[in-house]
């Protein structure tokens, strides 16, 4: 079993490259919020585990974050890229455990930098439609009218943790916990850094040959 991880900011394009990646691999794309909401949206026992805490206003502990992760994982597949995950040292440890423990560990990290001025700008551009939630951006995915959604007219607006002082703090904590896990990675000698700005089709290929050859 092979894994590989996309490490970076909020608005570094993790889950772009994560599409294009998938579509031209066999990687199975495992992101963690995603799971977590389709497990709160099931009623899972995981799901309501995690309910619990989070109606408390409290994080998902990474107990109940792995228990996801150890389910997706120990229904097979040869080959798995977590998407932000892990986000810190401790999770770091205990997935390279886990992987371990199935027979796999994790060929290659890819860390997307981007310039902090980049990532507001992405963020704080994201404009979300009220009715269907489709998401625009303001400069490089605008709508055909200024504030309207193209798909069902609805409203479109910015959602509170996309404004700029709230931006600003997720990457002030996104620094200070993913510092150690770029050290624990460069140590380990499987981290690569990508530009983030560059061109999509590109990083996808730069990845996709990158892990293509780790995996021979």
């Amino acid at each position: 079993m092979r894994a590989i991880i996309l490490l970076g900011a909020p608005g570094a394009g993790k889950g772009t490259l994560a599409d294009g990646i998938k579509a031209a691999s066999r990687f199975q794309h495992v992101a963690t919020g995603d799971m977590l909401r389709a497990a709160l949206k099931q009623g899972t026992p995981v799901g309501r585990e995690a309910e619990a805490f989070m109606k408390r206003g409290e994080l998902v502990p990474d107990e109940v974050i792995f228990k996801l992760v150890e389910a997706r994982i120990g229904a097979g597949d040869d080959g798995f890229m977590f998407d932000g995950f892990p986000r810190t040292l401790a999770q770091a440890e205990r997935l390279d455990a886990l992987l371990a423990a199935h027979g796999g560990k994790v060929d290659h990290v890819f860390l997307l930098d981007a310039k902090r001025a980049l990532l507001l700008s992405r963020l704080t551009g994201r404009r979300v439609c009220r009715a269907c939630g489709a998401v625009y951006h303001v400069v490089n995915i605008p709508p055909r009218r200024a504030g309207v959604c193209d798909a069902c007219g609805g409203e479109l607006y910015q959602r509170a943790d996309d404004q700029e002082a709230t931006i600003a703090n997720r990457l002030d904590v996104y620094e200070r916990q993913t510092a150690p896990l770029i050290a624990y990675y460069e140590r380990q000698g499987v981290l690569t850094r990508v530009d983030a700005a560059r061109e999509r089709r590109e990083s996808v290929a730069a990845i996709v040959a990158a892990a293509a050859d780790r995996g021979r």
